[in-house]
């Protein structure tokens, strides 16, 4: 929970942060956010029981088991590669790390997401807390890049 006041103290502190850890970082964020979009699924499958729960659970495991870590990987890369245009370097390993951690950070508040999609459905409650969501990650993300990039 500190990331979401202090994010900066708590990426520095994960700068020594080894390979094999930060894979689990980003395994570990995306089994939280699979987790939060169940009760979403069973919403949608209980109001169109055309195509039922488990069909859309075994394809959210493989988009956000499967692929999303590959994307998480890409966006890294190019992260990293683009902050070769600026005085400000990012290597890949700092990227990764400063992406990861921010996908971890943020995931209690995409638990609430997937509770509130799930229990009230689509409305102002959601858009809410799909915006907090969304800004939680940005401010987290971008301090993580900020805290870790080198001036050369």
């Amino acid at each position: 929970m500190e990331s979401w006041w202090a994010p900066r103290r708590v990426v520095r502190g994960l700068s020594s942060m080894p390979e094999r850890v930060k894979i689990a970082v980003l395994m570990l964020a995306m089994l939280i956010f699979l987790v939060a979009q169940a009760p979403l699924h069973a919403r949608r499958a209980a109001l169109d029981p055309s195509i039922p729960l488990e069909a859309r659970m075994g394809g959210a495991i493989m988009a956000i088991m499967f692929m999303m870590p590959l994307l998480a990987y890409g966006l890294a890369s190019l992260i990293s590669a683009f902050s070769r245009l600026t005085p400000w370097r990012l290597g890949p390993e700092d990227s990764r790390l400063a992406l990861f951690w921010a996908l971890l950070a943020v995931s209690p508040a995409m638990l609430l997401q997937g509770l509130v999609a799930g229990m009230v459905g689509p409305g102002p409650g959601l858009i809410v807390v799909q915006i907090i969501c969304g800004f939680g990650f940005l401010f987290i993300w971008g301090a993580g890049i900020s805290v870790l990039a080198r001036r050369k």
